[in-house]
């Protein structure tokens, strides 16, 4: 029968290196042996030094991507990734909810690592109110968690606070990822809260190397192709932690400055 084999879909910029948004996502799916598909909000000119260029495609464009996947394909998960501004979020809100495309994972691009805003301001509040309560789950990294949650972490107690926050705004399942950009740390540590209540930490060794683009496009791809395949948010987002940690400490070298993870190097 059509659409028996697993299929998960992203919602995110095409980067044109292959090394984040859209190609790390289908790179993912692919190495998690799930079938992608896109629909593409963005194009992004660039290479392992930076980007040069971008182009937001036309609402009415996107609307037709999101017409023709849900007229062909059963999509069983997708996710999100760098949406350029409120009027692409809302557009992206708004086909979600006309469509069944399964369970949604939200990674919220709005700061980098090293705590750089990447949205403008009325593009955030967008994506916190309209985007964050339609999230299974939400990924945010931990200048992305202080941001969504108004406040300051510093400690263990604060990063529950922050995943309990996350919840009343509307997301069900939280994994706020540790602070991973200070090379004198031997580890990285994510705090996971679940919708049954249930939390816990993810410890892997902290690897310092400029080999990580990408890596939470990936995290965030991962988590979706297992839910795609019929996997609990608990075991995606454990799978999720070890695909991109083994991803990151096995490099590849591709580009001469800031290159991607190794996809091909999670085996299970």
């Amino acid at each position: 029968m059509a659409n028996e084999f697993p299929q998960a879909m992203t919602i995110a910029g095409s980067d044109s290196d292959g090394s984040a948004g859209m190609e790390a996502d289908l790179h993912t799916f692919f190495v998690r042996k799930v079938y992608g598909m896109a629909a593409v909000t963005t194009c992004v000119a660039g290479n392992s030094y930076g980007i040069h260029a971008s182009f937001t495609l036309p609402t009415d464009f996107i609307d037709q991507e999101f017409a023709d996947i849900a007229a062909d394909f059963k999509v069983r998960a997708c996710k999100t990734g760098m949406l350029a501004d409120s009027t692409l979020i809302k557009n992206v809100v708004k086909n979600y909810q006309q469509y069944d495309f399964g369970p949604l994972v939200v990674d919220p691009v709005i700061m980098t690592k090293h705590g750089a805003q990447l949205l403008e301001e009325s593009a955030f509040a967008t994506l916190r109110e309209e985007l964050l309560p339609l999230a299974t789950v939400v990924t945010p990294n931990f200048f992305e968690a202080e941001k969504l949650t108004e406040m300051t972490i510093t400690t263990d107690a604060d990063m529950e606070t922050a995943a309990a926050k996350l919840q009343t705004l509307g997301a069900k399942n939280i994994i706020i990822k540790g602070r991973h950009h200070d090379n004198t740390q031997t580890e990285v540590r994510d705090f996971v809260l679940l919708e049954s209540g249930k939390s816990f930490w993810l410890t892997e060794p902290y690897i310092n190397t400029d080999r990580v683009n990408g890596t939470g496009d990936s995290l965030s791809a991962c988590i979706t192709a297992e839910i795609a395949k019929g996997a609990t948010v608990e075991a995606a987002i454990r799978t999720a932690k070890k695909f991109v940690n083994v991803a990151i400490a096995n490099q590849i070298q591709v580009g001469h400055k800031f290159g991607p993870i190794n996809h091909w190097a999670y085996q299970d």
